[in-house]
């Protein structure tokens, strides 16, 4: 990976848990500074307290759209500069199609698909301001590579996130602005055992079309975005990298 880190700043949002916790793990290992975002207060103290002195942690719900731009601004003048932006912060509803109510709907799709996008746009003209390029590392889903039930706000969001992803790419990367997304297959994270220990056919299920047989954990995840980040990927724009054990090609 990169030798020299020392004067990266990432942002990782929902970094104080699960996948973005792993992520920011993996970055502060690795010398690169790290700001996460969340809404928990409890959260972010206690994976501060773990992470060490590299890490920042901010409380924000980035629901409240119109705040991002100060927010960023804040980020930008009090560290110098952002390099990689992390937008894995999201939110899942599993309920049957005809009962999910407009309101739930537009929750996921704010969360997911609209914060990600304000929060891109805002760091971005932060990363053209500096004229250092920058990376942005989206986390899609396999409700993106295939259709999965009960989950259709969270479908339809994910999906979006790849189609934003690829036409950030396609504008941002003549400006020396990376962007490509991980799409995680079945990781080890509190929110998946709940739906797994809820549902033990779709746990079976997930485990037979996986060819590796097991469940990946965050640090899967965190590896990934770490090379993703990194000077070994500079040649690496627009992909949606399935970290699945196989999953999306599976039977």
């Amino acid at each position: 990976m990169e030798t020299n880190n020392s004067n990266k700043i990432a942002i990782v949002t929902g970094g104080g848990s699960g996948i973005g916790l792993a992520i920011a793990e993996k970055f502060i290992q690795n010398n690169i500074s790290t700001i996460i975002i969340g809404r928990d207060q409890k959260k972010l103290d206690s994976a501060k307290q773990n992470l060490g002195d590299l890490c920042e942690a901010v409380q924000y719900d980035l629901n409240q759209l119109a705040g991002i731009p100060k927010l960023v601004t804040d980020l930008n003048q009090r560290f110098g500069h952002i390099d990689v932006l992390i937008n894995n912060a999201g939110i899942n509803l599993k309920k049957e199609f005809t009962e999910v109510t407009d309101e739930e709907f537009q929750n996921i799709i704010l969360t997911n698909v609209t914060s990600v996008f304000v929060l891109s746009r805002e760091v971005v003209k932060c990363m053209l301001d500096k004229k250092n390029g920058g990376v942005i590392i989206n986390i899609s889903s396999m409700a993106a590579q295939y259709g999965l039930p009960k989950v259709i706000g969270y479908s339809a969001a994910k999906n979006a996130i790849d189609g934003m992803t690829r036409a950030m790419a396609v504008e941002l990367s003549p400006r020396g602005i990376r962007v490509n997304a991980i799409a995680p297959g079945f990781i080890r994270t509190a929110m998946t055992e709940k739906a797994f220990t809820d549902d033990a056919e779709r746990m079976n299920k997930a485990l037979a079309r996986t060819p590796m047989g097991k469940f990946g954990i965050p640090a899967d995840i965190g590896d990934a975005a770490l090379f993703l980040a990194s000077d070994a990927a500079k040649y690496i724009t627009g992909v949606i990298l399935p970290v699945d054990g196989g999953n999306s090609v599976g039977f």
